[in-house]
C-alpha cells in the first residue's frame, strides 16, 4: 500500500514538474519576442535620432500658418498696383478739374461790341500771373493789359510759377503757356491742382494747339480754359468777366444808381394794392435792415462769409418783394461774389450797398 501511495506522489511530483518545465519554456520563448521588438521600436527612434529629427517642431509650427500669407500676400501686391496707374491715367486729373470747377464760380457772358484796352481797367485790381518763356508774347500781353490796373506777374517757365506760388498765392488767374522748358504748362497745373491752397486760383490754357484732343488734354491736366495764341483781346476779357464779379458789375450798379431805390407800384402789386399793408411791410425793413450794412460789415471784416451770405439771401428776397429793385441787384452780385475768394471784389460791392441802402431808406421815410 505504501509504495503504491509513493509511486502516486511520484506521478504527481513528475507531472507537476512537466508542467513547470513546459511552462518555463513557454515564457522563454515568449519572453524573447518582447525584447526583439523593443529593440526595433528603439532602433527606429534612434534613426532618428541620428537623422536629427527637426521635422517635428517644423510641424508644430505647423498652425501658423505660414505659407498661405506667403501666397496671398502677392496677390494683394497685384492689386495695389493696379490701382495706383489706374488713377495716374485718368482720375486724379478728373479730380483736379473738378476741384477746380467746384471752387470757382464761372458766370455768363453777354454779348458785348468790340472791346478795347480800356475795357480791361473794369478789372483793376485784380491779380494775374503770366507763365510764358517767350519774350515777345510776354511783350504782346504786358503791352494788352497796360494801364488796365491789372497787376501782372511774369513767370519765365512752369518751374519759376511754382516757385512764385511758394511765397504768394493772391492771383485771380494764371495765363500758363502749355509748351515751357523745364516744366511745361500741363506738368505745373497737375501740380497746382494737387495743391488744396491754389484751389482758388484758376489756370488758363496759352496755346496754338486747337484740335479737340489738344483741349482735352489741357482740361485733363487741370487747365479750365483755354486761349488761343495769339491773344485776342475779347477771349481774354470774357474770360476774366466770367470769373470775377467785376466787368459788368459797373454798368448794372450805374443802371440799378439811375433808376429809384423804391418802386412803388410794384411793391403795391406785390402786396395785392394793399397801401396799408405795403406800408407795414416797409416799416418792418427799416426795423430789420435799416442797420445791414453795419452788419454786413463786421461779417466781412471777421471773415464770417457764411453769415453774410444768409443775410443778403434774406435781403435778395425782401428787396424784391417792396420794389426796391437796385438793391436787390446789388445784394445778388455781391452774394456771387463772396464766392470767388476775392476780398477786394465784394468790398467793393459793399460799399454800393451801403450807399444804396441809406438812398432806399431816404425813399421809404418819405413815403411813410
Amino acid at each position: 500500500m505504501v509504495n503504491e501511495f509513493l509511486q502516486e506522489i511520484l506521478a504527481i511530483v513528475v507531472v507537476a514538474a512537466g508542467f513547470l518545465v513546459f511552462y518555463f519554456i513557454l515564457k522563454r520563448r515568449s519572453t524573447p519576442q518582447i525584447p526583439s521588438e523593443e529593440p526595433k521600436k528603439h532602433d527606429r527612434t534612434k534613426e532618428y535620432a541620428n537623422d536629427k529629427i527637426e521635422a517635428v517642431p517644423e510641424i508644430k509650427e505647423e498652425p501658423k500658418i505660414e505659407p498661405l500669407p506667403e501666397i496671398s500676400l502677392p496677390e494683394k501686391e497685384e492689386e495695389f498696383k493696379v490701382i495706383p496707374s489706374a488713377h495716374e491715367v485718368v482720375p486724379e486729373d478728373l479730380t483736379s478739374r473738378r476741384k477746380s470747377d467746384k471752387t470757382i464760380p464761372k458766370r455768363s457772358v453777354p454779348e458785348h461790341g468790340k472791346i478795347t484796352k480800356q475795357n480791361f481797367s473794369e478789372f483793376a485790381g485784380e491779380r494775374i500771373m503770366v507763365a510764358e518763356d517767350n519774350p515777345i508774347n510776354q511783350k504782346v500781353i504786358m503791352g494788352l493789359l497796360a494801364g488796365s490796373g491789372i497787376d501782372i506777374v511774369m513767370a519765365n517757365d512752369g518751374q519759376e510759377a511754382l516757385d512764385i506760388l511758394e511765397n504768394d498765392t493772391n492771383f485771380l488767374m494764371i495765363l500758363m503757356d502749355a509748351h515751357m522748358p523745364r516744366v511745361d504748362g500741363f506738368q505745373a497745373t497737375r501740380i497746382i491742382r494737387e495743391n488744396p491752397k491754389y484751389d482758388h486760383i484758376l489756370v488758363v490754357a496759352l496755346s496754338g494747339d486747337t484740335a479737340s484732343d489738344d483741349i482735352q488734354k489741357m482740361k485733363n491736366a487741370g487747365m479750365a480754359e483755354q486761349l488761343e495764341k495769339p491773344l485776342r483781346m475779347d477771349s481774354l476779357y470774357d474770360v476774366l468777366y466770367a470769373y470775377t464779379g467785376k466787368g459788368a458789375e459797373k454798368n448794372e450798379s450805374a443802371e440799378a444808381h439811375s433808376r429809384k431805390p423804391l418802386d412803388i407800384e410794384k411793391g403795391l402789386q406785390t402786396c395785392g394794392e394793399d397801401e396799408g399793408f405795403y406800408r407795414e411791410i416797409l416799416a418792418e425793413f427799416i426795423t430789420d435792415y435799416g442797420n445791414s450794412s453795419n452788419q454786413l460789415g463786421e461779417f466781412l471784416r471777421s471773415h464770417n462769409l457764411q453769415a453774410a451770405d444768409a443775410l443778403l439771401l434774406d435781403i435778395i428776397g425782401v428787396t424784391e418783394n417792396i420794389g426796391a429793385h437796385p438793391l436787390a441787384e446789388i445784394a445778388s452780385n455781391m452774394k456771387l461774389a463772396l464766392s470767388d475768394n476775392h476780398e477786394q471784389s465784394y468790398f467793393s460791392l459793399y460799399d454800393q450797398y451801403r450807399a444804396q441802402l441809406d438812398r432806399l431808406l431816404q425813399d421809404i421815410r418819405a413815403y411813410l
